[in-house]
């Protein structure tokens, strides 16, 4: 499924920063992202970026429009449109000269407002009991239920094996 890069990359960049290890370097993991920061990320920054991302979190548990609007109404959003390096017209959603952790916290949470809006659906956790990944769901019919096919393959194994077991007994 194609989402604007908004509803789409945006919030897929939430769903990273949700996913990644408190240690991860987050510069390079904005830059992995497609996300290219301007300027250093200050200790202060990548704290405040760490918090959001517990935030980021309650929606991927429960996406709804009050913890959506919630996450909007933390970030210093003032929506222009915008069109640098050779790109078509596109909507930014903080001042391309605000600090980093604000750009961030601003995108991510448009993004996310953007795809719930399109398909609240797709916003999504992990099926596995034990796994606390979370993901976007680009899946041509929406109806994806695990971060990889590596928990999905866990789950459908346990599945066969409990129900040979009854079987047996």
């Amino acid at each position: 499924m194609h989402f604007n890069p908004y509803g789409g990359l945006a919030a897929e960049l939430a769903a990273r920063l949700v996913n990644a290890p408190p240690d991860e370097n987050l510069t390079a993991l904005l830059e992995e992202a497609g996300y290219t920061p301007i300027g250093p990320m200050s200790c202060r920054q990548a704290a405040e970026l760490r918090h959001w991302t517990g935030r980021l979190d309650a929606v991927f548990r429960a996406p709804g429009v009050d913890a959506i609007n919630a996450l909007l109404a933390e970030t210093t959003s003032r929506p222009y449109i915008s069109t640098h390096d050779g790109r078509a017209p596109h909507l930014h959603y903080a001042a391309e000269s605000a600090p980093i952790d604000e750009r961030v916290k601003a995108y991510t949470a448009a993004g996310l407002a953007e795809l719930y809006c399109a398909a609240p659906g797709r916003i999504g956790r992990c099926g596995r009991a034990d796994c606390p990944r979370v993901f976007i769901d680009t899946s041509r019919n929406g109806r994806r239920r695990f971060c990889s096919e590596r928990c999905a393959n866990r789950v459908n194994v346990a599945r066969h094996r409990a129900r040979a077991a009854r079987g047996a007994a």
